[in-house]
């Protein structure tokens, strides 16, 4: 539950005083039946049947043009478009939420794990390094850095959209994974007798 801001708070922050009560508002002006469908999204997005991703979507759409400037619907809303592969909607909604709101680790994180399976790794690389900067426990610092590991292994295999290189680069990948594969194999010694 948010605290109340004091006087003196809400002079240095104004913006902070008028965001604070109405993402609360906003967040919890959801039907019971968006909140089942967000809960089974967060638990498991594969458990969404069709309609009920499309019902999400939705009534979060609803949602956010009722409150535009709440960074957290846009979020939610770009999460969902995401589970319901609607990609350039969801980077949309995304991008929103981050210009809502720069400081958000999981609106970074999001948006920078958009990228990354979307294959654009300098924009998932920077999202993330963002997400990382703005992580304030373990947890979040966790789950930057898992992210961060992925889009560096991306990047040595050279697995991004447009980042496929030359032919003698493909082929010297494949040449590296024989030979890797090779080296993992046991030897074994072959009677010439």
């Amino acid at each position: 539950m948010p605290e109340l801001m004091n006087s003196e708070s809400m002079h240095k922050h104004p913006s902070a005083a008028l965001t604070a009560p109405v993402s609360s508002v906003a967040l919890a002006s959801f039907s019971r039946e968006t909140q089942t469908l967000l809960l089974r999204m967060f638990s498991d997005p594969y458990l969404l049947e069709k309609h009920e991703r499309a019902n999400l979507i939705q009534d979060l759409r609803d949602c956010a043009a009722q409150f535009p400037e709440v960074s957290e619907l846009r979020l939610l809303l770009g999460m969902a478009l995401c589970v319901n592969l609607d990609a350039q909607a969801a980077i949309t909604e995304l991008r929103e939420s981050v210009r809502l709101e720069p400081n958000s680790f999981i609106a970074q994180l999001k948006m920078g794990e958009l990228w990354m399976r979307l294959r654009v790794v300098d924009k998932a690389e920077e999202h993330t390094r963002m997400a990382a900067m703005l992580a304030q426990n373990l947890p979040q610092s966790e789950l930057a850095r898992r992210q961060a590991s992925s889009i560096r292994a991306m990047k040595r295999e050279g697995i991004e959209r447009g980042g496929y290189g030359t032919p003698l680069q493909r082929l010297g990948r494949s040449v590296r994974r024989l030979w890797s594969r090779h080296a993992d194999e046991p030897s074994v010694p072959i009677d010439l007798s």
